[in-house]
């Protein structure tokens, strides 16, 4: 018997459903309901059972203005759909997204848009059945599996130099210094603004100690320090199951001596340490091969490719805001009536 539910944050069946398959932090209650919070969304995870297989994917539900409908879209991050069947077994994937459609119809939910894990892998065929996946682009990996002369080996060669420059220059790193979170704070806004960041990333400064409270141990902190104890930026990230994320990364005004390349290589030496297999840093903005993806990919040779799915769950409603579903429609800003 198969069956699909629509899951609060508080339902046990969603922790139960994370305790039989592989997850990542994105997956969490916590992390959703924080998340629906910076969009004055309703955290919710679609679960699915068919005999005894689980499927989950973690939804934030959002007004559509002057409507009475909804529409559903990933919480910020990686938090595509995850089971424990295997993604060689098409069937129950499709099956499985089927469900997903007719339940969330019935929940006056018209689109989905989920961003889907590079790591994690759901199987492209079977999520195309009932809706549209594009492809965006790349992003790095670090094999933390790797001895660390051959993780250094794959770091480009200006960012060794780079790195053994910050080393010379006294730049430390120390790791979940909490007291230290407000000064990083201060740092990643200066950031934001120096790269022109939408309104979107200005987290106050109270979402960062909620994200620490929501997240316990899953969440971890690395600030470059100068020779005098000044903080010169930080890296915030993710450890859960072998897998590690940057959340966020950031740097001061004015001079830093290398720092940012020196945390990124920590970070993983850290997360090497711990036993953990991957560290993933993500790519470049929307997945293009820019310059932010050229400055990670000069990290590691790990490469896997970025996907979004993009469902309609009630075309009538849907044409009404958008018109016909075209291909421009499905592949480009999605939804169209945002």
């Amino acid at each position: 018997m198969a069956e699909g539910a629509l899951l609060e944050p508080d339902d046990t069946a969603w922790m139960d459903a994370l305790e039989r398959v592989r997850h990542d932090v994105y997956h969490l209650p916590a992390y959703v309901s924080l998340d629906a919070r910076l969009s004055g969304g309703t955290p919710a995870a679609f679960r699915y059972d068919e005999a005894d297989h689980v499927l989950l994917l973690p939804l934030v539900l959002r007004s559509i203005p002057g409507t009475g409908l909804r529409d559903a879209v990933s919480p910020y991050g990686y938090p595509g759909p995850i089971s424990d069947v295997p993604s060689t077994s098409t069937g129950f994937w499709a099956r499985a997204a089927r469900a997903m459609v007719e339940m969330l119809r019935t929940h006056d939910v018209i689109t989905v848009f989920t961003r889907l894990h590079p790591l994690l892998h759901a199987p492209l065929v079977s999520l195309e059945r009932v809706g549209t996946v594009v492809h965006h682009g790349a992003t790095v990996s670090v094999d933390l599996t790797l001895s660390p002369e051959q993780i250094w080996q794959q770091t480009h060669r200006t960012h060794r130099n780079q790195i053994n420059k910050a080393s010379r220059a006294g730049v430390r790193v120390v790791f979940d210094d909490w007291d230290r979170l407000d000064e990083w704070i201060a740092t990643y806004h200066a950031t934001m603004r120096r790269v022109g960041a939408a309104e979107f990333y200005f987290f106050e400064r109270g979402h960062f100690h909620r994200l620490r409270r929501a997240l316990g141990d899953h969440l971890h902190l690395a600030v470059a320090l100068d020779p005098d104890g000044e903080v010169l930026g930080g890296n915030l990230f993710f450890e859960l199951g072998g897998i590690m994320h940057t959340h966020l990364q950031s740097t001061r005004e004015g001079p830093i001596w290398w720092a940012d390349k020196l945390l990124y290589h920590e970070v993983r030496l850290w997360g090497r340490d711990r036993g953990n297999q991957t560290y993933h840093l993500g790519g470049g903005v929307g997945g293009a091969d820019d310059s932010l993806f050229r400055y990670k990919a000069a990290f590691a040779a790990g490469r896997q490719p970025f996907h979004t799915w993009r469902v309609i769950t009630d075309l009538i409603s849907f044409e009404k805001l958008a018109g016909p579903p075209t291909l421009e429609a499905m592949t480009g800003r999605f939804p169209p009536y945002r």
